[in-house]
């Protein structure tokens, strides 16, 4: 069911609730189908904005008046019968608004807005409603200061207000919505982790990581170099080791290296080996890796680091099969698979002349582009589950589980460092989690826990000076806006979700400037 202790956390509430307090001196308040009420008026510290429900909930009767006032509603409206309400409180002349919540059809709860009087009420009204609050326990002052402050609703203030309170009734439903999907998602997910979504070392079930392993199976038996690209922490090794044993090489021997961790002597003499006094502490032979990896697999990590003298040493190996170890005077022939990885573009380092065009066809047989982890977010949870249990048998731990925040945490996350980050802070929530069966969010790092406070939220902006009608704009404007980016400007669908005809739609993006053909121009 609806989590009834998160609404007042929401951003857009909150905000439409200030709204409501600043222009029209009312209280917003939510309460289940029970007649439960969920949101703090009831404690003693909270602070009101408006005054009148601020008396009326120092009386002794007033959390009473309250709590009958909700229940009354609750069971009007869960007959179906009306979408929203005008009510009269339990003070003479007072008024409310309340306001349904419909999950799939189903009476969940609704959403009130307290207190006003109507814009006709009389001197004489205004009066017998001082005087019933003073029989409720308030003190003269009090009343009067009450009677004097409550809000005199127009009539088209009144629809001003029926229509915020059907706004926060729809971003709740919204909410939930949003919520049951994820915990759909995490369930099935976190039930499906096993070797039906696995290649060799590799994890996933998005449509991504099966199109790769794919294309795995399909160069299984070739002998093609193969381009690895994608950003760092991807798993570019892992790939470079999927194809090595998927090979008819996986009997012989696989080699790595990180280009960008030598200059180019080092390299030099790391990749083909030097002769014994040929430089400055050479006292022996030594073989390099083309050598030692010889009807192998040599995987070169981070290509595009390579100067240019130290690419046509690559080609020369690739083409011909021979290459010329430091100091030697005569070339050796070797048989290697060569499996190239970069995070770099090549296709514009070829451009600048930082790459050359010749290497990059050489090695570039077959291309495998890794997406990054924010690109395939139905594998997070895999990968957590994964790395959790690694760890924990590692670690000679019981299996442990992750709390629910801390799992939704960590998938709102972007993780700009890929599988290794992730990797790494599962690693960190083992060990910061001690002999504790469940895994919290406390134990996050910071840059984690603290994402989505530092996000921008979706409505931050909405300008509570001037006058409602801009408000609303602005309003609309940005939940347009965000629908369209959520959508993927796909206008129909996004009219289906606002509630509003496909036509309305296209008219408020042309007149607020919203669609990107017109931005990208």
């Amino acid at each position: 069911m609806i989590k009834w202790q998160d609404m007042g956390k929401l951003h857009v509430i909150s905000k439409l609730e200030g709204i409501l307090g600043k222009w029209f001196d009312v209280e917003m308040f939510y309460a289940d189908a029970h007649g439960k009420l969920w949101s703090d008026h009831a404690n003693k510290d909270y602070a009101f904005k408006s005054h009148f429900m601020k008396v009326q909930m120092q009386t002794a009767v007033g959390h009473e008046f309250l709590s009958e006032d909700i229940e009354k509603m609750v069971d009007q409206l869960s007959s179906g019968k009306e979408e929203v309400a005008i009510y009269q409180s339990h003070y003479k002349n007072v008024k409310g608004v309340a306001f349904p919540i419909k999950f799939e059809g189903e009476f969940v709860g609704a959403v009130f807005v307290y207190p006003f009087v109507l814009d006709t009420a009389t001197s004489a009204e205004m009066n017998e409603l001082k005087m019933q609050m003073m029989e409720c326990g308030s003190s003269e002052s009090d009343a009067s200061a009450a009677c004097e402050k409550i809000k005199k609703m127009w009539p088209r203030e009144m629809e001003y207000v029926k229509e915020l309170t059907g706004l926060l009734a729809e971003e709740m439903v919204t909410f939930h919505e949003e919520i049951t999907k994820r915990e759909h998602q995490i369930h099935e997910l976190s039930s499906q982790v096993g070797e039906k979504y696995r290649y060799h070392s590799m994890i996933g079930k998005s449509k991504k990581m099966q199109a790769i392993y794919s294309l795995l199976e399909k160069i299984s038996n070739s002998e093609s170099s193969v381009m690895i690209q994608g950003e760092n922490g991807t798993g570019k090794e892992l790939v470079a080791k999927a194809i090595h044993f998927y090979s008819p090489r996986k009997e012989k021997m696989f080699l790595a290296v990180n280009c960008s961790a030598f200059n180019d002597n080092l390299l030099d003499s790391e990749l083909f080996g030097h002769m014994k006094g040929s430089f400055t502490g050479a006292v022996k032979d030594k073989k390099g890796l083309f050598e030692t990896a010889n009807g192998g697999t040599l995987f070169l990590d981070e290509i595009g680091d390579t100067s240019l003298s130290m690419q046509v040493k690559l080609l020369r190996v690739l083409q011909e099969g021979t290459y010329l170890p430091v100091g030697a005077t005569a070339p050796k022939k070797v048989d290697v698979r060569i499996v190239a990885a970069t995070n770099k573009n090549l296709k514009e380092m070829m451009a600048k002349g930082e790459f050359r065009e010749d290497l990059y066809y050489r090695i570039n047989v077959i291309n495998v582009n890794l997406p990054p982890i924010r690109e395939r977010n139905e594998d997070i949870p895999l990968l957590m589950d994964y790395f959790l249990k690694k760890r924990c048998d590692e670690s000679g731990k019981a299996l442990k589980t992750y709390a629910k925040k801390c799992m939704e945490k960590m998938l709102d996350y972007p993780w700009p460092g890929n599988v290794r980050e992730l990797e790494n802070e599962v690693e960190r929530l083992v060990v910061l989690s001690a002999d504790e069966k469940m895994i919290g969010p406390e134990n996050l790092s910071p840059r984690i826990l603290d994402w989505g406070a530092s996000a921008e939220p979706a409505f931050k902006g909405v300008n509570t000076e001037g006058t409602l009608r801009d408000a609303l704009e602005q309003l609309e404007v940005m939940m347009i806006r965000e629908g369209l980016k959520r959508c993927n400007f796909n206008k129909s669908k996004l009219a289906k979700e606002l509630d509003i005809s496909r036509a309305s739609l296209i008219m408020k993006v042309e007149k607020y400037g919203l669609d990107k053909r017109v931005k990208a121009a």
